[in-house]
């Protein structure tokens, strides 16, 4: 009931994102029933029914990915103040949040069902008559385990991988709590290492003795110019131990009691804005060049020798029958997907070189801040790209057509990247929303956000456009003669 009532208490763009999910969903549940339809109009090709139902893994996988951006870029997935004490932790809503996406996807499931039995003519008893329909098993009874277990499959994967991805992580520099708790003097949190010297119960308050009982301290009680420096570097540490634990005390108490993010306040229309908590998003490195470029640059090089190797020898005339054929585009997208991070890291490097000034600084430093946010899902989206035209090259040539079903699968796996690539760009907007307040209150101009965005689209389009168009050339050669 929760979660209905976030769903439905959502913000329109909100709202359209998760209507985006479900047109999805929608397509790969239509795409699985249809791999089931083949299976019971052919039984007697049993390979080309499993074929069919193993290219269905990249559609569902984009939808999964999909519904995973979008509930990570949702304002009320993350802990809102005041909600803790009602038992709503970051548990509870990532329990939410997973519960939204598996209804989400069920709508789709749901609607996909409908669609097929319409076009099986279940519904209104005139199946629909066309070219290429053989997928949808007319006059044959569907059974209801395996429809079933393929509609469920798509609302199960989402909300799994949302529950994964949105799980409460502790904090990078948080003490285990596994841990020791170290006590200080009279059962004190300790914050330091340092340990206590013996006899230092005694000595407490041993310096306010003469004032106490009201005598002057003698002269020959006065301290040695060596007593003095001891005495004031015992109060330098007690004061330092002090600022430290007080210091301590403010962050676990900024934290709040569930670990939610202090730097994220509820905004004007009561919905939480600003910084998104820990658990629903990725932290974003501080300029450090993310680590999967060297693999990724390894895996494309790979994937290119591969298909240039079975291009040059050719054995088969279908790409089935050339592992090789299949297994260079393959590799050459996920070397693309891996080190699609790094060339963003890069790209930022490079925008802010040779005497930069303030809009291309500024530029610079967002693109490497945001070099994971962002670079993955533009990775992925070069990859596709680039996947999808040396399969068609490899598959749909001379002049065969591409059927509806291929059609379909490739536009929801396209149309699903591209989605993700655009709501990682509003969340990274709204990451940075403090940052734009912040340079309009200095007195930047109003422009400066929309042409620092610009030029970030422009250095990134000028870096991987070419690069995607060389990789779907050399993965897409033709096999030799």
């Amino acid at each position: 009931m929760l979660a209905l009532r976030l769903t439905r208490g959502a913000r329109p763009a909100v709202q359209l994102r998760r209507l985006l999910v479900a047109a999805a969903s929608a397509g790969t549940g239509f795409l699985l029933l249809c791999a089931l339809g083949h299976a019971l109009g052919r039984p007697g090709a049993p390979p080309d029914s499993l074929l069919r139902l193993v290219w269905c893994a990249a559609p569902l996988a984009a939808t999964v990915y999909f519904a995973v951006a979008v509930a990570r870029a949702d304002p009320g997935a993350g802990p809102r103040p005041g909600l803790s004490a009602l038992g709503l932790g970051p548990v509870r809503m990532m329990a939410v949040s997973a519960t939204a996406t598996a209804l989400t996807c069920a709508l789709g499931s749901v609607t996909a069902l409908l669609v097929f039995l319409h076009l099986r003519g279940d519904l209104t008893g005139t199946p629909f008559d066309g070219s290429g329909t053989d997928f949808l098993a007319v006059g044959r009874p569907l059974p209801l385990p395996a429809t079933l277990t393929l509609l469920t499959l798509v609302p199960g994967s989402a909300s799994v991988a949302v529950a994964v991805a949105l799980r409460p992580r502790e904090p990078a520099g948080s003490p285990s709590r596994s841990g020791r708790t170290a006590y200080g003097r009279f059962g004190a949190y300790r914050a330091t290492a340092v340990r206590e010297t013996f006899g230092a119960y005694g000595r407490f308050g041993r310096h306010l003795e003469p004032a106490a009982r009201g005598r002057r301290p003698s002269a020959a009680r006065q301290r040695t110019p060596e007593e003095a420096r001891a005495h004031l570097q015992t109060q330098t540490q007690t004061q330092t131990q002090t600022q430290t634990q007080t210091q301590t005390q403010q962050d676990r108490l900024s934290t709040g009691p569930s670990g939610q993010d202090p730097e994220r306040t509820p905004g004007p229309d009561g919905t939480a804005s600003g910084l998104r908590p820990a658990a629903a998003v990725p932290a974003s490195g501080s300029g450090t060049a993310p680590s999967g470029l060297p693999w990724g640059i390894a895996v494309l090089a790979v994937g290119l020798a591969a298909g240039a190797y079975a291009s040059r020898t050719g054995v088969g005339a279908v790409p089935g029958e050339r592992p090789g054929a299949l297994a260079g585009p393959v590799l050459a997208a996920v070397g693309l997907a891996l080190a699609g991070p790094g060339l963003t890291h890069l790209c930022g490097r490079l925008l802010q070189s040779v005497r930069p000034g303030a809009l291309r600084l500024l530029a610079g430093r967002l693109l490497m801040t945001e070099a994971t946010r962002i670079g993955r899902p533009l990775g992925v989206v070069c990859a596709v790209l680039s996947g999808a035209y040396a399969l068609g090259s490899l598959y749909y040539t001379g002049g065969r057509p591409a059927g509806p079903l291929a059609l379909l699968g490739v536009l929801l796996v396209i149309g699903c990247t591209v989605a993700t690539l655009l709501t990682a760009a509003v969340e990274a907007r709204q990451a940075h929303a403090g940052t734009t307040a912040a340079l309009l209150r200095l007195g930047a101009p109003s422009s400066t956000p929309r042409r620092a965005a610009a030029l970030r689209a422009g250095a990134l389009l000028a870096l991987f456009g070419p690069l995607t168009v060389i990789v779907a050339h050399l993965s897409g050669l033709s096999p030799a003669p």
